[in-house]
């Protein structure tokens, strides 16, 4: 093959782009043995004239197999075009109000607009959990979490330590997993949230190199307030429930014996006193172990099963992990590959660079999405540097809403826009669940396009593997689908009828676009009661929980048709809609089916899993607990 659309033989050359040619007709997709004429904006076929007139086949056996020849190499092009490059981009709760693409006016986000402006714009993309890690595990699953046993039935909805035993189980299949028996070289950089091991510390029966990604470079937990010095804690609530109402227990104890002993009242042995002082300075001194050793015990970077950086510097951190994907790409260029790069920001502790500290319109946030931004302009510049652009499907979303109720110790906003939808992350509302979502492959899917079709994360999954050719597993429910028929303008509907909003493990709405109908119907079982009363998030928690006081309970569900109530402002009675039962009856059979399809399985985010437990904990220096190294800086290139 000499160029695009020419290929030689025995003396012969021919354009396919020629207008006006007669040729053998053999394209990207399928291929036959025909007369056509070929015009002049499909050059990527292949053509050779035919002696004699057109129309009559060939009668010279070698033209024949000249013929079987071409078709053979077009074959192995088409399927070589058909298997495209993967990258996918997981922000850490970016909410759909923060990209420029998405209406936000003064938040600077260049890179993720050019994929919009050349690709596509789901403006119902919706993640399966408004929670990092179930919904990470429904992403590279395909599947709700419910399946998984990634969905909690507590209030912790996330795995907060390293040395926990739960984690997306080894019986899950990952795309990763299914693209690497296609032949893909697979990576995940970034945060991960999906557990490390099960039994001991090297098992590593949780982590990327065990769910089908060849490399792995970056956090194995999340990033937290705790990881980053002077910026505040996540454990303020256990930090009251464990130590300070303890401590206030004890000293109101200790005054009333010590009067009543004065007084005469009571014979109080010094015993007494003692335990109790004993027990005082015990829990001080656990608090001040557990502060002075969460750092490095669970905020690392580990590349593949080593741990690379403990505790972790965010110095450059991003630049750090956007230059190692920009390698793996480079060193990939000749091989399919799939890349998940899988953001830290803007989940907090914020942070950022020199180059972008103080430097947006929106504080330390602002200068945090703008990094990550750029760190999406980078890759995009090494897919076009490596000409790879064209055969690459890239995407780009958020696993959950921005968190509205994050604020800095100081009182600055730390959580990002979730433009007119109500709620945020760790609740259903549509701004806890509703992200960006944009989709890239030139030639293939159509620049510029809108889509507002109910679509959710769970469809990368089908969708990449059609794309690569492996077929779906069939001992398993996938509720995902395939997305190209819309992406290519196939299709005009989503073939999502019914999804599932679950709140951890509790279904708490469900969502219904009729077939024959525009309406977009969402009922909620359940909602989480904002606190301050008119807030829009529940700031006295931090976040929104899933059950008990912290809900109120709907009989009849509440009801919103999102196509005329986006912000879910005025939910429906039957005066306002006369079908108002009937649509209720249809959304509960519809749950009743779903829910027969669930099986029981083993909670991973049970008590029991989710307990730091000191024999799964790894640490890089030594076997005591100050755990200090700095692998970073050695020179990791080499080929994977």
């Amino acid at each position: 093959m000499t160029s695009a659309g020419q290929y030689n033989f025995a003396g012969l050359s021919n354009d396919c782009s020629k207008p006006g040619s007669f040729c053998l007709e053999c394209c990207p997709g399928r291929l036959s043995e025909k007369l056509v004429e070929i015009p002049a904006e499909k050059a990527s076929c292949v053509s050779l004239p035919l002696n004699g007139s057109v129309g009559k086949p060939p009668k010279d056996w070698k033209m024949r197999t000249l013929l079987l020849v071409i078709l053979f190499l077009c074959g192995a092009r088409s399927h070589a075009k058909s298997r495209p490059n993967f990258v996918l981009f997981m922000a850490d709760d970016l909410g759909i109000g923060d990209p420029g693409c998405y209406g936000n006016k003064t938040l600077r986000t260049p890179s993720i607009d050019r994929l919009a402006n050349e690709g596509v714009k789901l403006t119902q993309h919706l993640a399966a959990s408004p929670l990092c890690t179930p919904s990470r595990a429904a992403f590279l699953t395909g599947r709700y979490p419910i399946r998984s046993g990634m969905a909690s039935q507590s209030q912790v909805g996330v795995f907060l330590f390293s040395a926990s035993s739960g984690g997306l189980p080894p019986s899950e299949i990952t795309f990763a997993k299914l693209l690497k028996t296609q032949g893909y070289s697979t990576a995940l950089i970034g945060k991960w949230h999906l557990g490390t091991s099960c039994q001991n510390r090297t098992d590593f029966c949780h982590h990327p190199l065990s769910h089908g990604f060849d490399y792995f470079h970056g956090l194995p937990v999340t990033n937290l307030r705790d990881c980053k010095p002077g910026d505040g804690t996540v454990f303020t609530a256990a930090f009251q429930l464990l130590v300070f109402s303890p401590l206030q227990v004890i000293g109101v104890t200790l005054l009333t014996l010590a009067v009543l002993k004065c007084l005469g009242l009571l014979r109080v042995p010094p015993v007494a006193f003692f335990c109790l002082l004993f027990l005082a300075a015990l829990i001080l001194v656990l608090l001040l172990a557990f502060l002075h050793y969460f750092r490095p015990l669970n905020c690392f970077l580990m590349r593949d099963h080593e741990i690379s950086q403990q505790p972790m510097s965010y110095d450059n951190l991003t630049q750090r992990l956007t230059a190692d994907a920009a390698q793996f790409l480079q060193r990939n260029a000749e091989t399919p590959f799939l890349l998940v790069l899988s953001y830290l920001q803007v989940h907090t502790a914020l942070f950022s660079s020199e180059d972008f500290a103080g430097k947006s319109k929106h504080g330390a946030y602002g200068d945090a999405a703008e990094e990550m931004d750029w760190s999406v302009g980078q890759i995009l510049d090494v897919l076009d540097e490596l000409k790879l652009a064209n055969n690459t499907f890239v995407y780009f979303s958020s696993d959950q809403g921005a968190h509205v109720e994050e604020m800095s110790i100081r009182g600055e906003v730390h959580g990002g826009s979730n433009g007119i939808y109500k709620g945020g992350k760790a609740n259903n509302w549509e701004g806890g669940i509703r992200v960006p979502g944009v989709l890239r492959w030139p030639g293939v899917i159509q620049a510029g396009l809108e889509i507002d079709e109910p679509t959710s994360n769970m469809d990368i999954f089908p969708t990449v593997l059609k794309l690569a050719g492996s077929p779906l597993p069939e001992d398993r429910i996938i509720d995902g689908h395939d997305l190209m028929p819309l992406l290519r303008g196939d299709s005009q509907r989503s073939d999502h009828e019914f999804l599932f909003h679950y709140c951890n493990f509790y279904l708490n709405a469900v969502r219904w676009h009729p077939r024959n109908s525009t309406s977009i119907w969402k009922a909620f079982f359940f909602t989480p009661n904002f606190s301050p009363e008119g807030a829009n998030g529940c700031f006295s928690t931090h976040v929104c929980f899933c059950h008990g006081r912290h809900v109120t309970y709907h009989d009849p569900p509440l009801l919103f048709d999102l196509s005329k109530d986006p912000r879910e402002r005025n939910p429906l009675t039957p005066t306002s809609e006369p079908q108002f039962r009937e649509i209720l009856e249809a959304m509960q059979q519809a749950a009743d089916r779903h829910t027969e399809t669930l099986r029981d399985v083993p909670n991973q985010l049970s008590l029991g899993n989710i307990i730091w437990k000191p024999w799964l904990q790894m640490c890089c220096s030594s076997p005591s607990l100050s755990c200090q190294c700095d692998r970073e800086k050695q020179d990791v290139t080499g080929s994977r």
